[in-house]
């Protein structure tokens, strides 16, 4: 018999068992947010419960970043987080996107401080790609949803 898992790059390190799997996913949900899920957040008006920190450069911050976030860059986290964010307040981190780990290294910071802290999957470019308005130095922008990462005429469903 040929062991098909040796030859299957996708087995060759089996899954893990389901309640280790479970543990691990939903650990991964306790420091992640979804770009949909913040944006209908802050949609809803209101308080949404938790603050979200841009952690990019002056010049990244200016050419787009999500409305209302807090503009805080990682190295300047340890002298001006106690006066921009409240401790009580969770916050939601974001950088340029998932080639980059700013929002990693920000949200690391953060917690170091005492923050409770979730990183935003995607990004700022996830968050231009499905098509939620963001602010530049010249107004409020908005590109057409990329059907790649956003569904057309409807909500994913996930």
């Amino acid at each position: 018999m040929i062991d098909t898992a040796s030859e299957n790059p996708v087995l060759r390190v089996a899954p893990a068992a389901p309640a280790e799997a479970a543990a691990y996913f939903r650990a991964s949900l306790a420091f992640h947010a979804d770009v949909s899920d913040v944006a209908a957040a802050l949609a809803a008006g209101g308080d949404p419960g938790f603050v979200v920190v841009d952690s990019r450069s002056t010049e990244s911050w200016d050419q787009g970043h999500i409305p209302g976030a807090v503009h805080l860059p990682t190295a300047l986290i340890p002298e001006q987080a106690a006066q921009l964010l409240d401790p009580d307040v969770p916050v939601v981190t974001y950088c340029w996107g998932p080639g980059c780990n700013g929002a990693t290294r920000a949200a690391l910071a953060l917690a170091e401080l005492g923050h409770q802290v979730k990183e935003l999957l995607g990004g700022f470019e996830y968050w231009a790609r499905e098509g939620f308005p963001y602010e530049t130095w010249q107004g409020t922008a908005r590109r057409d949803a990329d059907p790649l990462t956003a569904p057309v005429g409807g909500a994913c469903g996930c």
